[in-house]
């Protein structure tokens, strides 16, 4: 039958906070990616996950969305759990935020990591496509960018990833004068 298939980061409980108004979304466990599969017929929802490393902030091919893709990217804690630990109110930025980039291959089930070095913290990875006007192009071909701390700089590299080589050594890192806030969503606009 007709099946809408929604892929998320999920957690059990979101935003769960104590009763002194401490907490977020780390204090209900980790986020993790899922499908759900909703069956518009009978009206069910099955729910399986696809990975449970921590992750957040997934992203698609943006001429994708909405559409059936195979491609997803996630900034995540790869090497350790990173507790959410609310400071006066603010999250520390170093720990509050990925250590990695993962690109999911959700066709196949499977997914590679771009490791970042201890201490660096990235944003969501976005997609930009090497040629937006090619209608033959591969749903990958293009880079993924992201904010990353450079805790030895003290700031912010903007890192360009080959999406076909996701893994491998960034095509770019541009150095910026300054820390850029990791924030929560960006998006590529290309020049008109």
């Amino acid at each position: 039958g007709p099946n809408l298939v929604i892929d998320m980061t999920n957690f059990d409980a979101p935003f769960l906070v104590a009763g002194n108004g401490s907490g977020g979304p780390y204090g209900a466990g980790t986020p993790r990616l899922d499908r759900w599969t909703v069956d518009l017929r009978q009206g069910r929802v099955r729910t399986r996950t696809l990975d449970d490393r921590p992750q957040e902030f997934p992203r698609v091919n943006e001429s994708l969305v909405s559409r059936r893709h195979r491609y997803g990217y996630s900034a995540a804690a790869a090497e350790m759990v990173l507790a959410y630990q609310a400071v006066d109110g603010n999250p520390p930025p170093d720990r509050a935020f990925s250590n990695a980039l993962i690109k999911h291959d959700l066709l196949r089930g499977t997914s590679q990591t771009h490791r970042l070095p201890r201490g660096a913290a990235a944003s969501e990875a976005v997609f930009v496509p090497s040629d937006p006007c090619d209608e033959r192009a591969a749903e990958d071909d293009g880079y993924a960018i992201a904010y990353v701390h450079n805790p030895d700089r003290g700031a912010s590299d903007l890192v360009i990833l080959a999406a076909q080589d996701f893994s491998g050594e960034p095509v770019a890192r541009i150095h910026l004068p300054g820390r850029v806030p990791l924030g929560f969503h960006g998006s590529w606009i290309p020049d008109a």
